[in-house]
């Protein structure tokens, strides 16, 4: 066997041929062994090799295209640097979550698509996962990191109720999820996570997490890749941000509920990682309510 490389001599590197597993033949006749241009020229590439009995020919006419220029002369190769590849552990999935907390409701809403780039890959993937009888998480960005952190906070949830024979509450959860989240600061989840559950008196809340475990309890909140879209819009519909002479009027579960279908049917109209189907968590002190409402397929 042999290879095809360059070798280095006192004018530069030249192509040579480097022989292995047993000894050269006889007689090497090269017929193109011109020396490359730059001392750190590329490797030469030949299409074909022509073997004889106790010889390598090789002639200019083998060299690939590639090498040759127009004229049939090998072409001038300058070395541009090292080139860095790179990897990330982390891939973004799109979707959009989002909550709102009333006076004695939560609700938990997401879309479906799983998306990469300009790939769907699935269009029946919601990102709210019921943790308990009274709390639903919502969880955007790279979707494996979404399925590890559920994983995890749902063995810590059976073992708190193993030891102590109660369901955590909402309010706790936040906290563990908190100091799951930071433990992880250094190599973090990527995933936005939105908290929504009732407290301890049975009032909604709603909890927002950064990816390194900063939270903090709010009335509404929208997370994703369509939730710049989506905060203003309940910012002026809920939190009546920078309105004069309106009543602030306590928000009602039928109100909430159809202002969360239209906001994510907007949503969809703008966001290629948005769309597919909505699912919406209600969470009211007599348990869990499921609907899913269809969204644009494109």
């Amino acid at each position: 066997m042999f290879m095809v490389g360059t070798d280095k001599t006192e004018e530069g590197w030249r192509p040579g041929l480097f022989f292995s597993s047993f000894a050269p033949p006889d007689e090497v006749e090269i017929n193109f062994r011109p020396p490359c241009c730059s001392e750190t020229a590329s490797l030469v590439r030949f299409s074909q090799v022509k073997f004889q009995f106790g010889s390598v020919r090789l002639s200019p006419a083998m060299l690939s295209t590639h090498s040759l220029g127009e004229n049939g002369k090998m072409k001038e190769y300058h070395y541009t640097g090292p080139v860095e590849h790179k990897f990330s552990p982390y891939a973004f999935n799109g979707g959009t979550v989002l909550a709102v907390a009333g006076e004695d409701f939560a609700i938990v809403a997401s879309d479906t698509r799983l998306s990469e780039g300009y790939l769907i890959h699935s269009r029946d993937s919601p990102k709210c996962y019921k943790l308990t009888d009274t709390t639903v998480i919502g969880c955007s960005g790279f979707h494996g990191d979404c399925l590890t952190l559920t994983k995890i906070i749902d063995a810590r949830l059976k073992m708190y109720k193993h030891a102590n024979n109660k369901t955590m509450t909402s309010g706790a959860i936040a906290a563990m999820l908190s100091t799951i989240l930071y433990g992880r600061r250094f190599f973090p989840y990527y995933v936005y996570n939105i908290i929504g559950g009732l407290d301890e008196e049975g009032r909604g809340a709603v909890y927002k997490f950064d990816p390194v475990g900063s939270y903090q309890r709010d009335t509404y909140i929208a997370g994703g890749s369509a939730s710049a879209m989506l905060q203003p819009l309940l910012d002026n519909q809920i939190g009546f941000k920078n309105m004069e002479n309106v009543e602030h009027v306590p928000l009602s579960l039928e109100k909430a509920v159809q202002l969360v279908k239209d906001v994510f049917i907007s949503a969809a109209e703008r966001d290629v990682y948005t769309g597919d189907a909505l699912k919406i968590c209600i969470v009211t002190k007599e348990g869990i309510q499921e609907e899913v409402v269809p969204l644009r397929k494109d």
